[in-house]
């Protein structure tokens, strides 16, 4: 039997724990079987600063494990992780339930930030969970391949809708309606404040990668607004923290990933000064990798009991 390496660390929920079934992958998305190669471990694998093998294996889950078909992307667009992207939702679904049953149905509402072309956080939290979504995106390139891929899939309309936002320095403003109700929001916010930075990055990872430092393809892809913007992840949280206070009978709880712990501290402060009533910075490690992802919420626990009790029709 060929050996198939776990992913140690990953929410006991998340159906990629037990590693990649490569045969089973194969079988559903026949396209992936010439990128599968034998890796040190022994068994298969891809190769993972392929970014035409990323994209295949991308492929091959979402068909195999969740039912999506016609995933795409446009060339340089930004094609993620599933364990890693999973795994926040599953986080996210602990932090909805505070302790009780997990929410699930289309009751529960999650606005995305930056849903990107790739429309995963949607797509995983629909399928796993049941909730609806609105996506939101600055660019419409990437709000086309997200409509792309809803249109393969039949139903998901019903469950997930798309969102323009015009203004580049807005968050929540402008795609939030008056009165409307979200049970959280979340976000993978641009890391790096420039291009130059970004480039930089990615040719140490190049160099890590043994390709040298010449590289300017990324295994994951990514540009423009998904990689940076002025202020980098901290000055994009801090606008997103700014918004949020505005919104503060409007979403159940705020959440964005973290790239660098080094910006907590300061964003904790920025939080205290918003007036938020509960502030949780939540771990995830992912085999050696360790993130992270902040939550916040300016409702005390009686008003987070009497939403959940609202959203359960009680």
């Amino acid at each position: 039997m060929a050996l198939r390496p776990s992913k140690p660390g990953l929410h006991p929920r998340n159906r990629h724990a037990g590693g990649y079934d490569f045969p089973r992958l194969i079988a559903a998305c026949p396209e992936l079987a010439p990128f599968v190669r034998r890796a040190p471990h022994g068994g298969p694998s891809i190769d993972f600063a392929d970014p035409a093998a990323v994209k295949a294996l991308n492929r091959a889950l979402l068909l195999e494990a969740y039912g999506i078909r016609g995933w795409d992307l446009p060339t340089g667009a930004l094609c993620p992780p599933i364990p890693g992207r999973a795994d926040y939702l599953h986080h996210l679904a602990d932090l909805l339930a505070e302790g009780g049953p997990i929410p699930r149905g289309p009751a529960v509402r999650a606005l995305d930030i930056g849903t990107g072309a790739s429309l995963i956080y949607p797509l995983l939290g629909h399928r796993e969970y049941g909730w609806s979504f609105v996506g939101t995106d600055l660019e419409g390139a990437a709000l086309a391949s997200a409509a792309r891929i809803l249109a393969a899939n039949p139903g998901l309309e019903a469950a997930i809708a798309l969102r323009p936002q015009a203004d580049p320095r807005a968050i929540f403003r402008g795609v939030v309606r008056p009165e409307e109700r979200f049970d959280l929001a979340l976000c993978n916010p641009p890391f790096h404040a420039s291009l130059r930075e970004a480039r930089e990055a990615a040719q140490v990872k190049w160099r890590k990668l043994g390709r040298g430092a010449s590289g300017h393809a990324r295994n994951f892809g990514g540009q423009g607004a998904e990689l940076w913007c002025e202020g980098g992840e901290a000055g994009f949280v801090r606008r997103m923290i700014a918004e949020s206070a505005e919104l503060r009978a409007q979403v159940g709880w705020f959440t964005t990933l973290i790239s660098s712990s080094r910006n907590l501290p300061a964003l904790h402060q920025a939080l205290r000064q918003a007036g938020a009533a509960e502030v949780r910075t939540v771990p995830m490690a992912q085999g050696q990798k360790q993130s992270r992802f902040l939550a916040w919420t300016f409702l005390e626990p009686a008003a987070r009991e009497a939403w959940r009790k609202r959203r359960s029709g009680l």
